[in-house]
C-alpha cells in the first residue's frame, strides 16, 4: 500500500502507549496548575489545547481523547516546510492564534520539534496574551537541527536526524495518514 516507505521508526503500538502516558503527564501538571489557582477539579473552563496544524492533527486527536477534562481547542496553522522542502524555511503564521488566552492554561502541541522556530514563534505570541500557564508538547524531538532554544514539557519520542512521515507528518502533502512514523526510501527525499 505504501511502497515508498523504507522503514518504520515508531510503531502504532508504541505511539498509542506513549500518547496515553503523555496524557497522564498533562493531567498531573494541569491539576497542579489549577491547584495554584485554588481549584481542585479538572472541570475548569480555562484549559485550551492549541494544536499546530496540519501536522499535529492526528496526534492531538488521539491525545485529547485521553484527557478526562473540559477543554477547548484553538487551532493555529504555521508554515515552515513548504512543498518538498526537508529543511525549515522559517516559521510563518498561516492563521491567527486564538484570542482571549489571558488567565487560561494553555498547552501547545506540535508534531515535531526540529529547528525550534515554529514553537518559539507560537510561544512568544501566546506569552503576549498573559496565560496562567503555558506548556508545550511534541510527538517527536529531533535535536540535531535545533537553531532556536525552546523548552518542551512533553516529548513522545526522540528521533535521529532523518526525514520522517506518517502519523500526521507529510512529504509534499502526502503520507499523513500512514499509521506509524516512518522513513521514506532515500531516493525520494531531496538532499538537504
Amino acid at each position: 500500500m505504501f511502497p515508498e516507505i523504507d522503514r518504520i521508526l515508531v510503531t502504532r503500538e508504541q505511539i498509542a502507549q506513549r500518547v496515553q502516558a503523555m496524557a497522564g503527564e498533562i493531567v498531573r501538571d494541569l491539576k497542579a496548575d489549577l491547584a495554584k489557582d485554588g481549584h481542585t477539579e479538572l472541570d475548569e473552563d480555562r484549559i485550551v489545547i492549541i494544536p499546530i496544524m496540519t501536522g499535529a492533527m492526528i496526534f492531538v486527536a488521539d491525545l485529547v481523547r485521553e484527557l478526562p477534562m473540559k477543554l477547548s481547542l484553538g487551532l493555529v496553522a504555521v508554515s515552515s516546510y513548504p512543498g518538498e522542502s526537508v529543511t525549515s524555511k522559517g516559521a510563518h503564521l498561516a492563521s491567527e492564534l486564538p484570542e482571549d488566552l489571558e488567565g487560561k492554561h494553555i498547552i501547545v502541541l506540535d508534531d515535531i520539534l526540529d529547528s525550534g522556530q515554529t514553537l518559539a514563534t507560537v510561544k512568544g505570541l501566546i506569552e503576549e496574551q498573559h496565560p496562567a500557564s503555558l506548556r508545550m508538547g511534541v510527538m517527536l524531538d529531533k535535536k540535531t537541527n535545533r537553531t532556536v532554544d525552546v523548552h518542551v514539557d512533553y516529548v513522545g519520542f526522540e528521533i535521529p536526524d532523518e526525514f520522517v512521515v506518517g502519523y500526521g507528518l507529510d512529504f509534499n502533502g502526502y503520507y499523513r495518514n500512514y499509521p506509524e512514523i516512518a522513513v521514506l526510501k532515500p531516493d525520494l527525499i531531496p538532499s538537504r
